[in-house]
């Protein structure tokens, strides 16, 4: 029985010692770092960074898109559009996203303004990425914010793993598009809009606010909540961003 014990203490030490040598991973991430996502951008680098020191990968960070290209995207495993739009990239950067993405360089994980998709600030409507996101359009949100109710539709999905099955949110200003992306995309999770409190009148029905776009071969995750710093508090939303960044990145 002894030497039974010793057996399987050296299994499990040699177990440790692997994982600890395993070769770590390497995300990408582009943030805004500036308006009114600023406090979220802030304590979302702060938590990644303690993740990535605890869970043997490596972060680095983009605060504009025009630095993006194949030999920068090809040395990551996964690339996390933290709050920064879709437009604004410029050509180069476009091209080089598209082609990692269609061709399954790496996985992507996109926050609530990867859908402010239309036409903003002069810049006209990115037609790839409006179709990578289930061909919708920004059509408003809720300015003045609500709390609201997630409901996971598929429990068995990696990104759902330790995820409740429904979980608040006690603050977002919860986006509507032109349409529900759900006949383009595989939706992970919707928002109750009957749940919202404060109530409010901007509603758009059927509303997922969690997918992934099974049509491209790189792993991929759209988590539309992203503007409170304090969704870092929030452990549904913690395990949830979690989960999506070893899925997406295939650890």
């Amino acid at each position: 029985m002894k030497q039974l014990r010793l057996l399987l203490l050296c299994i499990c030490c040699f177990v440790s010692a692997l994982a600890q040598t395993k070769k770590p991973f390497k995300v990408l991430a582009l943030y805004e770092n500036g308006g009114h996502h600023l406090a979220y951008s802030k304590r979302a680098v702060q938590w990644l960074n303690k993740l990535a020191a605890e869970n043997n990968f490596t972060i680095d960070y983009l605060q504009r898109a025009d630095s993006i290209n194949e030999q920068l995207l090809s040395r990551y495993q996964l690339f996390i559009q933290l709050d920064y739009p879709p437009y604004s990239w410029g050509k180069q950067a476009e091209a080089a996203f598209e082609k990692y993405i269609s061709s399954g360089k790496g996985g992507w994980i996109g926050f609530h303004h990867a859908t402010l998709l239309g036409e903003f600030d002069g810049y006209g409507l990115w037609e790839w990425f409006y179709h990578f996101m289930g061909s919708i359009r920004f059509a408003n949100y809720i300015a003045t914010f609500a709390s609201g109710k997630v409901n996971v539709e598929d429990t068995v999905h990696p990104c759902m793993k330790n995820v409740p099955a429904s979980f608040l949110i006690p603050k977002e200003e919860w986006y509507t598009y032109d349409k529900s992306p759900r006949a383009n995309v595989h939706v992970l999770a919707s928002v109750d809009e009957n749940s919202y409190s404060p109530d409010t009148k901007i509603k758009m029905g059927d509303h997922p606010v969690i997918w992934t776009n099974e049509q491209y071969k790189s792993r991929n995750v759209y988590i539309f909540m992203g503007h409170d710093p304090g969704l870092f508090d929030n452990q549904a939303y913690t395990q949830l961003f979690k989960n999506a960044i070893f899925w997406a990145s295939g650890k």
